[in-house]
């Protein structure tokens, strides 16, 4: 039941019978916002196959976002109509971040609700930045694909920018691949239940030198290990002696794979520690992974790149076979106004 204490004061531009904006009120509420997360993906041609618990699970990355003030829920007649959040980081050269996702249902859209979830998000923001260095460089940020036309509208006409692009790659599993050696001296090992700490340690100095890298903390550290998609036993890491030197975090999505009928294994968190760099780890380790995805008769592998990535990755995963699938954009806007 809703009280006067759950709801917000979030007027859209036409009032709406039925319509609510509440706060939200703990695990009750994941099962409703799955739903809406999944039909607002679908309506935009994007992919959702989450898992309830993985969708939770998702939530407990969000540290520095307080469930009980920056998650707005939207209701109609007590059923879900779309949901926001909002979150901040800090990156390693002292700037601060705040982001913000939102998901509507598509009867829900076109009636100004997006923007007054937005605009209540942003004040939130604002209101977390006041906490923060008035001296630190600031700005607001979020993902959209350019099917999510709605939402795209809605940033570019609030002054967000395209900064930066996030090619979602695959590549058949057919193409056949060179399985290439890695360096003298470095092998494959598997890995066993007390080195995840490494593990998850040398991936992140790895990208701590990549586009909004910020430090993690025990919370995702421990959210990463109750991800369906963690799957030791398919990672390809590089050991040098006792020393971490590159890793592929391989997995498969079965919740994904059954929902869409393919048989596809991802390829992700491709990294190559700075001593260890220009030997060709990383494209041994990417060939070993495609060929055990062959051999387990995947029909494709896939991967997320971001299309600036200062170590030339784009280039090595379109000469072993990958191709653009899905353009993801990232939006920016400066607090201060300015476009940096």
């Amino acid at each position: 039941m809703t009280t006067k204490l759950d709801t917000l004061n979030i007027q859209p531009p036409q009032e709406i019978p039925g319509l609510i904006f509440r706060h939200f009120r703990g695990d009750e509420d994941y099962p409703s916002m799955l739903k809406t997360y999944k039909l607002s993906m679908e309506a935009d041609k994007l992919e959702a196959a989450e898992s309830l618990e993985d969708f939770i699970n998702s939530f407990n990355f969000l540290t520095r976002c307080n469930p009980e003030t920056d998650i707005v829920l939207v209701e109609s007649d007590g059923e879900n109509a779309g949901y926001g959040l909002c979150w901040w980081d800090q990156e390693l050269d002292g700037s601060y971040r705040y982001s913000f996702r939102l998901h509507l249902r598509p009867e829900w859209r076109g009636k100004g609700i997006g923007r007054a979830v937005m605009e209540f998000l942003t004040n939130r923001m604002d209101e977390i930045a006041t906490h923060h260095p008035a001296e630190a460089n600031k700005y607001y940020q979020t993902f959209s694909a350019k099917s999510r036309e709605w939402q795209v509208a809605i940033l570019e006409d609030l002054g967000y920018k395209p900064i930066r692009y996030i090619f979602r790659m695959s590549r058949p599993g057919s193409l056949p691949v060179e399985v290439l050696p890695l360096p003298e001296g470095i092998e494959v090992r598997p890995i066993q239940p007390d080195q995840y700490r490494q593990v998850w340690d040398a991936d992140h100095e790895a990208f701590r030198d990549h586009f909004g890298y910020s430090e993690p903390n025990e919370e995702q550290f421990q959210a990463w290990q109750k991800e369906s998609i963690f799957m030791p036993e398919l990672w390809k890491v590089a050991w040098d002696g006792d020393e971490i030197a590159g890793m592929v975090l391989n997995f498969i999505d079965k919740n994904e794979n059954e929902r869409y009928g393919r048989k596809r294994g991802y390829t992700e968190d491709i990294s190559t520690r700075r001593p260890w760099r220009r030997q060709g780890i990383a494209r041994a380790l990417l060939s070993q992974s495609i060929q055990m995805f062959q051999e387990m008769g995947m029909d494709e592998t896939a991967l997320s790149v971001d299309a600036e990535n200062p170590s030339g990755a784009l280039k090595l995963y379109e000469d072993v076979g990958y191709k653009e699938y899905l353009r993801w954009i990232v939006y920016r806007k400066y607090m201060d106004g300015s476009q940096n």
